[in-house]
């Protein structure tokens, strides 16, 4: 009896502990992903106002965290929390997410490209933490990575259906925002309305910011494969200047930084209320 009755309460009690793990994992991911955009977004306002020394993109602000003081801490921090949103994406595959469709195969795949994106980040945050790695140019790296795959046999259609597949994901991202379906991941009723309205400004104007650029990226990239010129793919950085030439001038990065801003913002409040 005593057997019996003990073995459901602890399977019980481990279940617990190690949901309590991950929700810190993901909510300490949630924060290092605000502090990158926010980061980010601040150096887009600063090109749109004339200010170019930086590069507008993970590297940019892994730089500009490293002068600061305890810049080294606080980079090893934004790592070590990138790994724990890593895991808990991982833990999404394993036991599947919250929701009542957590369990679908559609969601653990996508919890498992995540997990894969949020391993490449945090493994390049520590490794500037560390010195082993200057940050990088995400031009650059889009540049390269696209002259290589072009040079496969059938590289040019990788290369274009690469940029349709985030290209839709920009338009699904924006729309997704606009809907405010992230209303469906958060704790709603812990909120005052004061604040739940803060979220929806913050998600909605994060999401479309960030559904835009995904856009003009994968166009970009969709435009390189067309031509066969790898030079006319853009990273985050060249893709964030492009706003600037257009017939709005600077005004439209702009608002896109601002986008990033609050996208920032937004995932502060994921880690404060998202439902893990």
């Amino acid at each position: 009896m005593t057997t019996s009755s003990t073995a459901p309460a602890g399977r019980i009690q481990a279940r617990r502990a190690r949901g309590s793990v991950m929700e810190g994992a993901a909510r300490a991911g949630f924060t290092a992903r605000g502090v990158i955009y926010l980061l980010v977004g601040v150096l887009a306002l600063q090109i749109a106002f004339g200010d170019s020394k930086r590069q507008a993109d993970r590297g940019g602000a892994l730089a500009a965290l490293a002068d600061k003081p305890f810049g080294s801490v606080v980079l090893w921090a934004l790592g070590i929390g990138l790994v724990g949103m890593a895991l808990w994406r991982l833990s999404e595959v394993v036991f599947g997410a919250v929701g009542p469709d957590g369990d679908k195969a559609t969601k653990r795949l996508l919890s498992a490209a995540r997990c894969v994106f949020y391993g490449f980040v945090a493994y390049s945050v520590l490794s500037f933490a560390a010195g082993s790695g200057s940050g990088g140019s995400s031009d650059k790296q889009s540049k390269d990575v696209t002259a290589r795959v072009l040079e496969w046999p059938g590289g040019q259609w990788l290369v274009g259906a690469a940029g349709i597949g985030v290209a839709v994901a920009g338009v699904w991202i924006a729309f997704q925002a606009l809907r405010r379906s992230f209303h469906d991941k958060l704790k709603l009723g812990e909120m005052s309305p004061r604040v739940r309205k803060l979220v929806d400004v913050t998600g909605v104007g994060g999401g479309v910011a960030r559904g835009a650029v995904f856009t003009v990226a994968g166009a970009f990239a969709v435009r390189a494969a067309v031509d066969y010129e790898p030079k006319k793919t853009k990273g985050l950085d060249d893709t964030l200047r492009s706003f600037a030439d257009t017939p709005l001038g600077p005004w439209l990065l702009v608002l896109i930084a601002a986008g990033f801003v609050l996208f920032g913002v937004f995932s502060f409040a994921m880690a404060r209320w998202r439902r893990v």
